[in-house]
């Protein structure tokens, strides 16, 4: 084999060696799996409305089901064989982050309870809590200063 001269003799070579994805093929599994995710917690919420669930609390449920249902078949390593199918239809963000901090929790278990699963369950998920705490603690003191100023341009969007 003859060396490469150039950047386009590289990409000719890259190219030739790597497979084309099936793009049009990808999207539609993505599409229907998301769909069906998302059409199973509309059910589910539709069920504990029925079961006289007020809105919010059909709601939460509806969360603790498919985080539940999301981490179970990461335990089982099913979830990464429908991610593997269906690409990011799949990761919808609540079940998607679930299987985020499953999966270290999973793979690091080997290493004991605390310094595996407890020190590892974090290292994906853990920068998306971070700020999101942090997010939510910055517009709490917002909406606490504006709030006790009266300003009434904040408390109509509050």
């Amino acid at each position: 084999m003859k060396p490469l001269d150039s950047k386009k003799d590289y990409q000719k070579y890259v190219d030739k060696k790597s497979p084309n994805s099936p793009i049009l093929k990808n999207c539609f599994n993505a599409f229907w799996v998301g769909g069906l995710i998302c059409s199973i917690g509309q059910l589910i919420l539709f069920f504990c409305k029925y079961r006289g669930l007020t809105v919010s609390d059909s709601n939460t449920i509806v969360s603790i089901i498919l985080i539940f249902l999301s981490a179970f078949l990461t335990g089982l390593n099913l979830f990464n064989k429908i991610g593997k199918f269906a690409g990011g239809g799949s990761l919808i963000p609540i079940t998607g982050f679930a299987n985020s901090i499953v999966s270290p929790a999973m793979e690091y278990k080997s290493e004991g309870y605390v310094m595996g699963v407890g020190g590892k369950m974090f290292t994906i998920a853990g920068p998306v809590l971070v700020f999101g705490i942090s997010a939510s603690i910055i517009v709490g003191i917002l909406y606490l200063i504006f709030n006790t100023q009266d300003i009434t341009l904040v408390n109509s969007y509050f």
